[in-house]
């Protein structure tokens, strides 16, 4: 997490100039602007990948490279600063993952199913079963429907590895709620992902 706040600190300060420059509809932002950023896009994949099982075929930068192909085709998206970007682009990874384990099961009937440790999904150490990434997924979606915030602060805490005081600015609260709603959160999906 530490070498993720180092990394987003040593970006160059023209890279939320090249967001905005992206969102008024300058294309050659987005060229501008993936260099600029490239590293720290390939360690929130690898952060990924590390949660996943072995022998996974897709690698990081070519998750990296999957989501600039699908970040070409956001038009729509008002770019507030680098966090907003690092979250988007988490989630981007988050679904072409989800896209990526359906295709594989799909093929296999179940049996190449992407398993995480429910500790590192979570964070909670007590426990040592191994969850399907897909279903770490429905129950984020779930949570999304039910609590916009608290999945956000999922994605951005434990998916790009913002610290929770960076959170808390990204979404305009207080660290106090941050923590509250992480904890509630982490709960919450806890029990939907050990549910027989």
């Amino acid at each position: 997490m530490l070498e993720s706040q180092l990394l987003m600190e040593a970006l160059p300060p023209d890279v939320t100039e090249l967001l905005h420059d992206w969102s008024q509809g300058d294309p050659s932002a987005l060229e501008k602007l993936i260099p600029l950023v490239f590293e720290e896009l390939r360690q929130i994949a690898a952060r990924m990948f590390r949660r996943e099982s072995d022998g996974h075929t897709l690698q990081p930068t070519a998750l990296v490279n999957e989501v600039y192909l699908r970040l070409i085709d956001q038009r729509k998206i008002h770019w507030a600063n680098r966090e907003q970007f690092f979250g988007v682009t988490a989630l981007l990874m988050r679904r072409i993952l989800v896209d990526y384990a359906k295709r594989r099961d799909a093929a296999k009937r179940g049996s190449g199913a992407v398993k995480l440790p429910l500790d590192d999904a979570l964070g909670l150490a007590v426990f040592q079963d191994r969850i399907n990434f897909l279903d770490l997924d429905a129950a984020l979606s779930r949570l999304a429907e039910l609590d916009p915030r608290q999945s956000q602060i999922v994605e951005m805490h434990h998916l790009i590895g913002l610290s929770h005081e960076e959170v808390a600015e990204v979404l305009g609260v207080s660290v106090t709620t941050v923590k509250r709603e992480w904890s509630t959160a982490r709960l919450w999906l806890f029990r939907e992902l050990t549910k027989k």
